[in-house]
């Protein structure tokens, strides 16, 4: 796993939103303020900071500009090398996406034995979503990470409430301190802490315990997002760059209540600002405006390998209906239903790494299925298992992109799905290598969509949408989220012209 990611990030250039985490993670650690990116807490750009930290870049202090514009002149306009930043941006979050594999060997393996903390193991391992976004300097994978050490954390206490309850709340706080979409999961770790104080304490005042319980947890996340903030700026000086709305009614009340800073509630607002904008989605080659309530578990169809899904669903079951294991089913399964059920009210259909915790905590019911005592079941595990690596390995090095068998694979996913699904941006050092290789002194038209500048990779184009559609001859250069939806004179430069190429699954390479 750790190779398949440290070369996917080697090749990738940077996704859509890298810049920005990477921007904001070197103002944390040169200059100590937090100016951009509210709408994300700032422990994920900390870790990412660490990475930046040690690949020294030269900082414009004096740059002004929004979150994009600051990532981008660090990235392609202040004398720094790109793709080695970007390498050592990523690498701290590739540590943290393995490690967070122990935790997954370890829960399994306390509910299932050794064997089954191995099949959760592999499975998480071989994930294509959790190598595709692991590799990346981006906060989706630590946010759920954290999410699931908070939950096997309250596992162990209903052995040692004293010392795990604290240990789960610091892990809670820590991805309430990474993504803010972790919020729904506090008061299902919190319940769960109390049912662990409660089976672990016999005797008078057990609801009192359970109560103090589930009061250590919240107050031990409050902790660490404070301190978190702390870090970043004992002074917690906070003078936002961009506008941030204002939030009436239920929403703003519950921002009010919000015992956190308020660069914390600011990015709130910011995010609930956000959801209120109009928003385009794509799915099943149908191109909408607003959002879908089925999208994720729909995407997640196409997203999944056809092994993982038997085995995610047998493993649910076998949590709730095998006594053994009954009683760790809500540790498991809880967190993940109430998160999906959140992010499937969202206004952004963008992809499935809304919901990459699925990976995590489903690992985790699919290695129960060994406590099943039946001969057949071990080979079935392993059959499923296996099938998952080989087509882990044949999408090898496209992560972002794959689909599994049943929809066609990565080279099909963009019939189905877009966005940081197929296309984010992270394949314009192949396609600058590929024009060199087979269209040298070309006319190139190009409608990229992502972070990355163009002209640095030696990629010399024009845009077709400011000229005649007549003047466009030679070359049209799409990434794919932009052709599924086009309109217009770019939907009529792309009907007019022939496929010749596709790059990386996700751009393709027209002929006029």
């Amino acid at each position: 796993m750790a190779f398949a990611m440290v070369t996917t990030a080697v090749w990738q250039t940077p996704t859509i939103d890298e810049p920005v985490y990477v921007g904001a993670a070197a103002e944390y650690v040169r200059e100590h303020r937090l100016r951009h990116n509210p709408e994300h807490p700032p422990l994920g750009k900390l870790v990412i900071g660490v990475g930046v930290a040690l690949a020294d870049p030269h900082l414009d202090a004096s740059f002004t500009g929004d979150q994009g514009r600051v990532g981008r002149h660090l990235l392609y306009e202040s004398g720094n090398d790109p793709w080695r930043l970007m390498l050592w941006a990523r690498l701290p979050m590739i540590v943290l996406t393995s490690l967070f594999g122990l935790v997954v060997f370890a829960f399994a393996r306390e509910l299932a034995g050794a064997v089954g903390g191995l099949a959760a193991l592999a499975l998480y391992c071989l994930s294509p979503d959790v190598i595709a976004h692991g590799s990346l300097a981006t906060l989706d994978v630590p946010a759920a990470g954290f999410v699931l050490t908070s939950a096997w954390l309250v596992w162990r206490a209903r052995r040692r409430p004293r010392l795990y309850v604290p240990l789960a709340g610091i892990a809670l706080g820590a991805a309430l301190a990474t993504r803010m979409s972790t919020l729904p999961a506090v008061a299902v770790l919190m319940v769960s802490a109390a049912m662990s104080v409660w089976h672990a304490r016999a005797g008078g005042r057990r609801l009192v315990r359970a109560v103090a319980g589930a009061g250590v947890v919240a107050l031990a996340a409050i902790g660490v997002v404070w301190a978190v903030y702390l870090v970043v700026d004992p002074r917690l000086r906070w003078t936002p760059e961009q506008q941030v709305p204002v939030v009436h009614g239920a929403r703003g009340l519950l921002v009010d209540l919000l015992p956190f800073p308020e660069a914390y509630r600011d990015g709130m607002r910011v995010q609930f600002g956000l959801e209120n904008r109009p928003w385009q989605g794509f799915l099943f080659g149908r191109l909408y405006e607003g959002s879908l309530w089925y999208y994720l578990p729909a995407a997640l169809l196409v997203k999944t390998p056809l092994g993982a899904l038997a085995l995610w669903a047998a493993g649910a079951v076998v949590l709730v209906a095998v006594r053994r294991l009954r009683p760790a089913a809500p540790y498991v399964l809880a967190a993940p239903v109430v998160l999906l059920a959140a992010a499937m009210q969202g206004a952004r259909d963008l992809g499935t790494r809304y919901a990459v915790f699925l990976p995590l905590f489903l690992a985790v019911a699919a290695g129960c299925l060994l406590v099943v005592r039946r001969r057949w079941v071990p080979v079935a595990v392993a059959v499923l298992v296996a099938f998952v690596g080989v087509g882990s390995v044949r999408t090898y090095p496209f992560y972002l992109p794959y689909s599994n068998e049943a929809f066609g694979g990565p080279g099909r996913t963009r019939e189905w799905l877009h966005d940081s699904n197929v296309d984010w941006g992270q394949d314009l050092g192949r396609l600058a290598e590929r024009l060199r290789e087979g269209y040298a002194g070309q006319r190139v038209w190009l409608v990229y969509k992502g972070s990355g500048v163009p002209g640095f990779y030696g990629i010399r184009s024009a845009d077709p949408r400011r000229v005649p559609v007549s003047e466009v001859r030679g070359l049209l250069v799409v990434s794919d989220s932009a052709a599924a939806k086009a309109t217009g004179r770019l939907a009529a430069l792309i009907g007019g012209s022939r496929p010749v190429e596709h790059v990386g699954h996700s751009i393709t390479i027209y002929r006029r």
